[in-house]
């Protein structure tokens, strides 16, 4: 299984990037991982404007069989073993890579939301996307241990 994670904005503090090579290490058994940071956009341009180019950059990144799943505020909130669950049905659908956007701070364009096959929702607080990373990649994580039977899930 090859998961890749686009994320607008690159990730500046030394503990989370540890923390995001700890957890890729640890999936390394179960899936490929690939991080792909786009850049984001200044503060102080229209939020339209700053979502347009945010998206044509993610969206880029994008193949056409790709399954795309888009963090989104409003999306689907779901159990650690619900995700397991969807992860496990997203492998038997045979799509190759497995996609998961991360938002910039103003959040994801109408384009990427569209293009996205399953919107999903961490919670109804909103979290620093360098966070979101290191948040995402447990849960991808603890879902291939749910799926293994593993103790790591309590």
């Amino acid at each position: 299984m090859q998961i890749v994670i686009v994320a607008v904005g690159k990730v500046k503090e030394r503990y989370w990037r540890d923390a995001e090579a700890e957890y890729r290490k640890r999936l390394s058994p179960y899936a490929t991982v690939q991080v792909v940071e786009v850049a984001d956009e200044a503060d102080g341009k229209d939020m339209n404007r700053v979502l347009d180019e945010e998206g044509a950059r993610i969206l880029s990144q994008l193949r056409e069989r790709d399954y795309v799943v888009a963090l989104a505020i409003d999306g689907e909130v779901v159990t650690s073993p619900q995700l397991a669950a969807r992860l496990e049905r997203m492998s038997a659908r045979g799509s190759g890579r497995y996609v998961f956007i991360i938002g910039g701070s103003n959040g994801l364009s109408p384009a990427v939301l569209q293009r996205s096959d399953w919107h999903l929702s961490f919670s109804a607080l909103t979290f620093p996307h360098q966070m979101m990373r290191t948040m995402l990649l447990e849960q991808i994580y603890r879902a291939f241990r749910i799926k293994q039977g593993a103790s790591y899930h309590k």
